[in-house]
């Protein structure tokens, strides 16, 4: 589900080997102000961004809409990692908005607990929060990803007719999966970055359902990921590649599971940037 609780490790290994500092991994240091330091956007495009109540079949999810201010664009359905809706997605969903998109990041546990859902941010015991997660499965997956679609396509601001793309972070990896099965003919790209549990053994394996899809794919693996599941690239690579559905699937050497969002305790800046720029070509190729 999630490797958060290796951090401690993670970050005894990696200032050992000289790859990350403690600054980069420290706790508080890396709470909600560092969000605001992510890399502005050349050119950034004006936006609107409001919170929002959106109906599901299961209650009402509380999430965070933002677009560009003018025209239509690309919508995009972002699912958080385990600590949920909270400043630094809401950073990355603007950012991604000032970059030409129409972007909606969820409260995937709306079902038990409004957003903010983690106390102490990426700070959070890891344990804290497992409940919260273990109350997530295939079906709320499935049914969540096809009323955030159809909210999006609602929105005057999102453009009908081109794809969209959805992008998942730690536990959301399987959730961004499951978005483009649930929604084959709207769902052109994925993005997962340290997604976890994307291979099981299960018929329903995440991984399996998205080979299902019509999208493109680009799957970003931690180092320390790779290391406990080291076959799990070459099993997409494979699935995908039966599928003829192109994938782009790279482990990021002296990335910790985790290391994307601003505000998390082994966020890696220039990773994080590579994998940002991969996640802007593969929209720029699919979503066109």
């Amino acid at each position: 589900m999630c490797d958060q609780d290796h951090f401690e490790k993670d970050r005894q290994e990696y200032e050992a080997r000289g790859l990350v500092t403690r600054r980069e991994f420290g706790g508080t240091m890396l709470g909600a102000g560092m969000a605001m330091l992510l890399p502005q956007v050349p050119n950034a495009a004006p936006v609107t961004e409001a919170d929002v109540n959106i109906k599901t079949p299961d209650g009402t999810a509380d999430c965070y809409f933002v677009h560009p201010s003018t025209g239509t664009a690309p919508g995009v359905l972002v699912w958080p990692d385990i600590f949920g809706l909270r400043p630094a997605f809401r950073q990355m969903g603007k950012r991604l908005a000032q970059s030409g998109y129409a972007v909606l990041v969820v409260n995937p546990f709306y079902r038990t607990k409004k957003a903010p859902t983690a106390d102490n941010g990426a700070a959070t015991n890891i344990q804290q929060l497992l409940p919260l997660a273990q109350s997530l499965n295939e079906t709320t997956q499935l049914t969540d990803a096809k009323a955030f679609i159809a909210w999006l396509d609602q929105q005057a601001s999102v453009a009908k007719n081109r794809k969209m793309g959805t992008q998942g972070y730690c536990m959301g990896g399987p959730f961004a999966f499951r978005t483009a099965f649930a929604v084959p003919d709207r769902v052109g790209a994925v993005g997962s970055f340290h997604g976890g549990g994307l291979v099981t053994d299960m018929p329903n394996s995440p991984h399996l359902e998205a080979a299902k899809s019509k999208a493109q794919f680009l799957i970003a693996i931690a180092e320390n990921d790779d290391m406990r599941a080291p076959t799990d690239k070459t099993v997409m690579k494979d699935t995908f590649a039966k599928a003829s559905l192109p994938a782009e699937i790279e482990v990021y050497t002296g990335a910790a599971h985790g290391w994307c969002p601003p505000d998390s305790q082994v966020y890696n800046q220039p990773q994080a940037e590579k994998a940002w720029s991969r996640l802007l070509a593969l929209y720029g190729k699919a979503l066109a």
